[in-house]
């Protein structure tokens, strides 16, 4: 089901990936990405593991002000930290770490309940 049709044109869909990139309204991008309903911006992040609450900086600085990230670790879903979850929930962010795929399937669905969500992808 394309559920495209309920989500803004002015806001930021995540249309498919592949291989290292991301397909973001219509634009192909290599990399890291942080998908926010207004923008898509290119993300310094490499590896789960090494994430701190600075990689975030986009997502915290966001207005309005972001309730849930989907966090794609790339190819498998790996946990952060409960220092870094924590750190994030105490700014009013929840983080759903899941593999980067299973990101891109979801972060449409909650944009088009018009739910406060961001996306901070790694490649898979």
């Amino acid at each position: 089901m394309d559920i495209t049709p309920m989500i803004p044109s002015d806001r930021q869909v995540i249309d498919g990936f592949g291989p290292g990139q991301f397909c973001i309204s219509g634009q192909w991008r290599v990399g890291a990405v942080v998908v926010l309903p207004d923008r898509t911006q290119a993300w310094a992040a490499t590896d789960a593991a090494s994430l701190t609450l600075d990689d975030f900086a986009p997502v915290l600085a966001a207005e309005p002000k972001v309730e849930i990230l989907l966090l794609g670790t790339g190819p498998t879903m790996r946990m952060i930290p409960k220092e870094l979850r924590k750190a994030l929930r105490d700014q009013g962010v929840v983080v759903e770490p899941m593999d980067s795929r299973a990101v891109c399937r979801t972060y449409n669905v909650l944009l088009s309940e018009g739910r406060r969500v961001a996306a901070a992808m790694l490649p898979v």
